[in-house]
């Protein structure tokens, strides 16, 4: 499902939901920065007087990432709950040359997840105690996510154009998205300016679960409070979801130390943009429980269009051959009322021919939605609520910490792939409301001989 987009490093911030969550297209997000960071290494652009291949040999790029999180603040609980969850990624990248110009780029991947608060969109299918704190036994808790992802690139004889497309299929228990996109980059001023526009459309579909007790003929006499429980809902009567973003971006050359980039997103979501199984509790409604569950009032309910702008820049300073000094900052705003800043540095330090080291620092800040509410503060009469912390007011810190062994030559063979890069980083998340998370990242690229 989705966890919704926050920037490269933002590994836990923003946010496609997916079972409870954050997490897959965060982590994928997070790969493909990864993998770029592999990629670009300590390298500059440089002219040539002749033409070579846009890639001189096969590639794979193969990633392992374990992710864990917990708070107190689950939105499948209406906003109080266990947010435990683990989730353990693998990928494989291969990069294909299919002639001087053309390259061909397949990833594929599997998520497997286990989720205490997803647990929780049935806590009454095992053998625990009914609370919202902790994780029902049942097969609710876990799930798997699949994907595949390729792309095909094109450059021109003078390798100043680039043409680019991909597409991008996923699928889980009860969400399936299909994607397709393209790009074209133009390098000017003998490549030391580059000029990208790119463009992307998602179109994705649930299967939507609801909360147990809000599913029809659900009955249990067990229930316990004042009166007869019988909530007014209704089912969300479309379960599409389309996005559709359109980047540009603008990098430069400055000196020999110094380079820039500066990037404009505008993104358009529309269809079914709430989470069918994340309870809400209203101020106004009287509160039923199974033991310890409390019973929903009703889903949350969002505005079916968001239009959402994020901009920012990157700044790099070479102080030297050891050591670079990598920034960013982003601003980003939707009309959902969130505002939000981003801001971090990586550090590269340079021990050797071999080894660098990435200690790295992230910021995040932004406002509340507008229709986010704490557990039983929204009244019924309103259009729309949510309850999920991911739409309230919140800071973040992220610290990490990366290694890296790379090797031109590729001394290091397994069968006819010599070993390039070996690439481990750890990052510690932690936000204002709560949220604890880390992730464990392991890359290796391999090339054929």
């Amino acid at each position: 499902m989705e966890v919704k987009q926050e920037v490269a490093v933002a590994v836990i911030n923003t946010i496609y939901k997916r079972g409870n969550c954050q997490v897959m297209r965060t982590i994928q997000l997070f790969a493909c920065v990864f993998f770029f960071s592999i990629l670009s290494g300590w390298a500059q652009q440089t002219g040539t007087s002749y033409t070579k291949r846009v890639l001189e040999a096969s590639e794979i790029d193969m990633l392992f990432s374990y992710y864990n999180q917990d708070g107190q603040n689950a939105a499948v609980t209406g906003g109080e709950g266990t947010e435990e969850l683990t989730d353990a990624t693998s990928s494989i990248v291969l990069r294909m040359p299919m002639n001087e110009d053309d390259v061909l780029t397949v990833d594929v991947g599997l998520s497997a997840y286990t989720s205490a608060s997803s647990s929780n969109v049935n806590p009454l299918d095992g053998n625990n105690p009914a609370t919202p704190f902790d994780a029902s036994s049942g097969e609710s808790r876990k799930d798997l996510l699949a994907y595949i992802n390729p792309s095909y690139q094109h450059s021109s004889a003078d390798r100043n154009s680039i043409w680019s497309a991909n597409a991008y299929f996923s699928t889980e228990y009860d969400y399936f998205s299909i994607g397709f996109g393209g790009s074209y980059t133009r390098l000017f001023n003998e490549k030391n300016t580059e000029l990208t526009l790119s463009g992307r459309v998602f179109l994705d579909k649930w299967n939507a679960i609801y909360p147990v007790e809000l599913r029809q003929g659900f009955f249990d006499d067990r229930i316990t409070g004042n009166g007869t429980y019988s909530p007014n809902f209704v089912e969300f009567d479309k379960e599409n979801r389309n996005s559709y973003s359109l980047s540009l971006s603008f990098s430069q050359i400055l000196t020999k130390k110094l380079q820039g980039a500066l990037f404009l997103d505008v993104v358009s979501q529309t269809g079914l943009l709430s989470t069918p199984f994340q309870r809400v509790y209203f101020v106004d409604a009287e509160d039923f429980f199974i033991e310890d569950f409390q019973l929903a009032d009703d889903v949350e309910r969002l505005p079916d269009n968001r239009f959402k702008i994020p901009f920012g820049g990157r700044l790099n300073y070479y102080l030297n051959d050891l050591v670079v000094l990598r920034t960013y900052y982003r601003f980003y705003w939707d009309d959902w009322g969130i505002t939000s800043h981003t801001a971090s540095l990586e550090v590269p330090f340079k021990l050797t021919d071999r080894f660098t080291v990435y200690p790295t620092y992230r910021y995040y800040t932004q406002t509340a939605a507008d229709h986010f509410y704490s557990k039983e503060t929204a009244l019924s009469t309103f259009s729309y609520y949510t309850s999920d912390y991911d739409l309230s007011k919140y800071d973040a810190h992220q610290y990490g910490l990366g290694i890296q062994y790379k090797d031109i030559f590729t001394g290091a063979r397994i069968f006819n792939f010599g070993l390039k890069t070996i690439d481990l980083r750890f990052n510690q998340y932690d936000r204002s409301d709560g949220l604890n998370a880390f992730i464990i990242t392991l890359g290796t690229t391999f090339v054929a001989n």
